[in-house]
């Protein structure tokens, strides 16, 4: 067990098992969450017998260990996470002028399967624990000595399907006891898991939601994205269609583009068709490539074509600045690809 991925209340029940006042845990959780400090060693406010007592509980500190990392020359950079399995996963950190995102993984592979995405290609091996996922983002910014503004579950695996843990990570990402972020710079992406969309909506959490649509139609979308053939595109459009309804809150629907695949004419007459008159944003992705995968990226002039004709139908739209290809840290391109 890690302190990572306990929640406040979690955390007095421990301490107040272990013989100690209920305020401790704050206090561990300003070590772990304010300072970026895991090691039980250095929390000298904490009495020397509580702390061996940690220790003797294996209570960790933290959930992973960062085992790699690639920098890009834009200032992305890639981490290779190991967890306490010998599994890993890879977390990416992206600076901005105006914000610090860090793209978080919530499995280790990904069962879902899209033929365009590198993660897919290695299967699936299991969830990440909820501490798993927060201390991506809380280790990413100590190793860069930033406070991080945004995150975004856009990593390895499909985070509705890890429901639980990705909740409790997100709830622990935006608590004031945690690492204090905005639930309104916090998003999940979902390649269309229906009914945990509208659980979403029911949350009362005013985080942001990307739909991984990329086709328009059930037939291609099945041959993209598997999972479509359980839940087609009409439910998942109105799912997520009702999700903004619900929250208020825009929800973003990324689209990459492959040559001769999804960027036709009727590709495009038909993505007007499923985005006009609600609060969506359409968020076109130059394809990356990945090993032994077939697919080109569409041509610029084609994206800005596909750009110009969604706003000009009063579709709020947008050409993603792709972050981080050189060392394949870019959307669909985490498998893991660091080496050890």
């Amino acid at each position: 067990m890690q302190i990572v991925g306990l929640n406040l209340e979690e955390l007095e029940e421990l301490v107040l098992k272990l013989g100690e006042p209920r305020y401790r845990a704050r206090q561990l959780l300003d070590w772990v969450y304010k300072k970026g400090i895991d090691d039980f060693g250095q929390m000298s406010n904490l009495p020397a017998l509580f702390r061996e007592r940690l220790q003797e509980q294996g209570l960790a500190g933290s959930a992973l260990t960062q085992a790699g990392a690639e920098e890009a020359t834009d200032g992305t950079k890639k981490y290779l996470f190991r967890l306490p399995d010998d599994f890993c996963v890879e977390a990416v950190y992206i600076p901005e002028k105006k914000r610090k995102t860090v793209c978080f993984s919530t499995q280790v592979g990904c069962a879902v399967g899209c033929t365009f995405c590198a993660t897919g290609q290695q299967g699936f091996k299991r969830n990440l624990t909820a501490g798993e996922i927060v201390d991506q983002v809380r280790k990413i910014g100590v190793d860069r000595r930033t406070r991080i503004s945004h995150a975004v579950a856009m990593g390895q695996g499909e985070p509705l399907a890890n429901y639980a843990a990705t909740l409790k990570a997100l709830r622990l990402l935006n608590a004031d006891y945690g690492l204090q972020m905005a639930a309104r710079h916090l998003t999940v992406s979902t390649s269309g898991v229906v009914p945990a969309i509208y659980r979403l909506a029911d949350e009362k959490l005013q985080i942001n939601l990307a739909l991984s649509l990329h086709a328009t139609n059930d037939e291609l979308r099945s041959q993209l994205i598997p999972l479509n053939r359980t839940y087609p595109l009409a439910q998942v459009i109105q799912a997520c269609r009702d999700y903004a309804a619900k929250t208020k809150r825009r929800v973003t629907l990324e689209y990459i583009m492959l040559e001769g695949v999804n960027d036709g004419e009727a590709d495009l007459a038909r993505l007007v068709e499923l985005t006009v008159g609600w609060l969506c944003h359409v968020n076109l992705i130059p394809y990356n490539p990945v090993p032994a995968v077939a697919y080109r990226p569409s041509a610029p002039r084609t994206r800005q074509r596909f750009l110009g004709y969604l706003q000009e139908k009063g579709v709020a739209a947008s050409i993603r600045q792709e972050r981080g290809a050189e060392v394949n840290a870019a959307c669909g391109q985490l498998r893991q690809h660091l080496k050890l």
